[in-house]
């Protein structure tokens, strides 16, 4: 995609007329409209200036860019963005494309995201593939056809066609929420896999050796593909494994998680001493069913969460749980694509760390 390198105002400005006004400066204001030179004299400021707080706003001061910005909202002016992409060749506008709206950790990344963007004169579109790549690749293409300058992803299982796509419109993405060695995508987030290990081996050292999952739904989601294969992995170094009973898939609710409790509860056999679940709404889910069947927490079950969501130190017992700061992921996504756009070299990939927080929900086995 082309980018301007000059500093010339990025709005499409009319030709002047003899008289010194444009004949759609004269049609505009005969219908009471404001325009860009009334925002000009208002502020006290040229016409370029005020195109350049809007396009280039790190090239302005802040008490001109307040004194702009104070103009615009009195003269209820805003700049018309289908102008300014063509006098700059750019669109000023970024897309992020998540699997849901229901959930906060996707949530805090568009949000860091946008702020990095905001600060830069870019507006982020926002799509929901609710977990179908076939509508995540829609997303993407809808986007591109309105002309995005970068795109944000979550996770790398999608249609080959997607990567293609941005690769063939030359449009810099990068893949969050997931980070593994030998990526092809520049990644931004965690070792989903390595944290999953992390948490399993916690288990393990507390002398646990029967153990359930319930976690979110592993078809097209290569984040919940590398947690279970965490788990695996570090089962197998102590030649340890999960019963298949004991693996449930579901959604990322409470709900779920009272469901697959009271199921594990009615399975013949002992009952595994140690629940790892796919986040922390689901291990919450546990813990309140755990409370209904009379299951001590955690003499008798162990728990652990994913997330550390504000409720999971407040739940009781308090819940042993995964911090990754995911807001920190969208800020660092929006910093690499800004580079990108800027011409600059980006890494490949940023790992965020994870740190396990082990609380009271968790403790030696006791059977």
């Amino acid at each position: 995609m082309p980018r301007s390198s000059d500093s010339a105002p990025a709005f499409a400005l009319e030709e002047p007329s003899p008289t010194g006004r444009s004949a759609g400066a004269r049609a505009r204001r005969g219908t009471g409209r404001t325009v860009l030179s009334d925002v000009a004299k208002r502020a006290g400021v040229s016409t370029a200036t005020v195109s350049r707080v809007y396009n280039e706003p790190g090239k302005v001061s802040d008490s001109v860019r307040e004194r702009v910005e104070q103009a615009a909202l009195e003269l209820n002016w805003f700049p018309n963005a289908a102008g300014r992409a063509l006098a700059s060749t750019r669109s000023h506008i970024a897309g992020i494309v998540i699997p849901t709206l229901d959930d906060q950790v996707f949530a805090s990344q568009v949000s860091g995201m946008q702020a990095a963007f905001a600060a830069r004169g870019i507006t982020l579109f926002l799509g929901c593939s609710n977990y179908d790549p076939n509508e995540a690749l829609s997303q993407v293409r809808a986007m591109l056809a309105r002309g995005v300058e970068a795109i944000a992803v979550v996770g790398e299982a999608h249609p080959p066609e997607l990567f293609e796509a941005l690769r063939v419109w030359r449009v810099p993405y990068v893949v969050l929420y997931a980070w593994r060695e030998g990526s092809p995508h520049d990644c931004i987030g965690f070792d989903n896999r390595a944290a999953y290990e992390q948490i399993t081996e916690h288990l393990v050292a507390l002398g646990h050796r029967s153990f359930a999952v319930c976690i979110q739904p592993t078809q097209n989601n290569d984040r919940v593909q590398a947690r279970l294969s965490g788990i695996r992995v570090a089962l197998e170094r102590h030649g340890l494994a999960v019963r298949p009973e004991h693996l449930i898939e579901g959604e990322s609710t409470l709900d779920f998680g009272r469901r697959a409790l009271r199921a594990l509860w009615q399975l013949p056999g002992p009952p595994p001493t140690a629940i790892i679940c796919g986040n922390d709404h689901i291990a919450l889910g546990v813990l309140r069913e755990a409370e209904e069947l009379g299951i001590a927490i955690p003499e008798q079950l162990s728990v652990t969460g994913f997330d550390d969501l504000a409720i999971a130190r407040e739940a009781r017992p308090p819940l042993t749980t995964m911090h990754v700061d995911t807001r920190e992921i969208g800020t660092v996504a929006a910093r690499h694509l800004l580079d990108a756009l800027d011409g600059q070299a980006t890494r490949q990939g940023y790992a965020v760390p994870a740190e396990l927080k082990v609380r009271q929900s968790t403790g030696p086995c006791m059977r």
